[in-house]
């Protein structure tokens, strides 16, 4: 999640569709929207794991992003699957 935050944070759009599950990845990403901060509020899912959750804010200028993430393993590393 950290890292999904950072690529969103900085630009970096290849590395957001890289680690998001090829079943819901978007054609395009729009990315550097003056994101702020990080709270990790919640999670689930750990090294033994194939799935897991992630609820966290994301700060940006124009306001707060909240959501619960789901994540999943592919090929053995964790990716995006969508909003829960």
């Amino acid at each position: 999640m950290r890292s999904r935050y950072t690529a969103f944070a900085i630009g970096d759009a290849d590395y957001l569709l890289r680690t998001w599950h090829p079943t819901m990845r978007p054609s395009t990403v729009e990315t550097g929207s003056g994101w702020l901060r990080l709270e990790v509020l919640d999670s689930s899912g750990g090294l033994l794991d194939v799935e897991g959750e992630v609820h966290f804010r994301a700060h940006a200028r124009g306001g707060v992003l909240e959501e619960c993430s789901r994540f999943v393993r592919d090929g053995g590393r964790w990716v995006y699957l969508g909003a829960v």
